[in-house]
């Protein structure tokens, strides 16, 4: 099986476009991820390890990247889009949000998978994706005697 990388840069050469300069970038950096990530910080990774890419640049890549569906848009309710690999069929995961702090953490849950798959189903859907994002209080922002839920 090809691997993301492998699948995105196919799709960009099926599709006449140029697998060099910004969409490399991009795409090399959300491979290397666990997570989400928002415009800004694809373009402060790349920069850090010394790729010379602009912002705007990335916005393009990451416009491009979504309209092939090679990547989807994460909205956890903040206002700041981010952006992962459309992994479908491995790899996919959902999303913790922290209310206080802003931490995004992904999660995987197979039991969660199926009850979603059956509900689309009942539902008379066919899904092509989801996303799920739970909201809360990190390890770190909840108070030492708040009980979990």
């Amino acid at each position: 099986m090809p691997t993301w990388v492998e699948t995105a840069f196919e799709e960009l050469r099926t599709a006449g476009l140029r697998r060099g300069g910004a969409r490399r970038a991009v795409v090399d950096f959300l491979a290397k991820q666990d997570c989400c990530r928002s415009a800004q910080e694809i373009h402060d990774g790349i920069t850090a390890s010394g790729g010379a890419v602009g912002v705007a640049s990335v916005y393009r890549a990451l416009d491009t990247l979504a309209e092939l569906r090679l990547v989807q848009r994460v909205d956890v309710g903040d206002g700041v889009a981010r952006f992962e690999p459309s992994r479908v069929g491995h790899d996919h995961h959902h999303h913790l949000v922290c209310d206080d702090c802003g931490k995004v953490e992904p999660f995987a849950d197979e039991a969660l998978e199926r009850a979603l798959e059956g509900a689309a189903g009942r539902l008379g859907y066919a899904m092509e994706q989801h996303e799920v994002v739970l909201r809360g209080a990190c390890d770190q922002c909840r108070d030492v005697g708040e009980p979990l839920v």
